[in-house]
């Protein structure tokens, strides 16, 4: 079954959204001591990454417009499968410096 890419589009714009507003004025530091925010980071990039890999795997032209997707979609791989190995330094990096950029291509997408 191919999933629909505004679902998946909308998907990923929505985990953007939320994480956003809940990571909003946070510093590394409250990261780090709440086990919640992880918890909510991981999922969130989890979605991103798994709407991500079926948006490739059902619409390869669309799925293209996004940079980094490989990226991405390895980092969905490594939360699910690796969550023993997660660097939070990296997860961090990703909330406060690669969203903007990935909402970024998302918006373009013309459907």
């Amino acid at each position: 079954m191919r999933h629909d890419p505004e679902k998946l589009r909308t998907d990923v714009r929505l985990a953007i959204e939320e994480v956003e507003r809940l990571f909003r004025g946070k510093t590394f530091e409250d990261f780090i001591a709440d086990r919640g925010l992880q918890l909510i980071a991981e999922r969130e990039l989890e979605i991103i990454g798994e709407a991500l890999a079926r948006l490739r795997r059902d619409h390869p032209e669309t799925a293209d417009h996004v940079a980094d997707l490989d990226k991405i979609i390895g980092l969905r791989n490594v939360l699910a499968h690796g969550y023993d190995s997660l660097d939070y330094e990296i997860l961090w990096d990703v909330l406060e410096n690669k969203l903007e950029a990935l909402q970024s291509d998302i918006k373009k997408i013309n459907l």
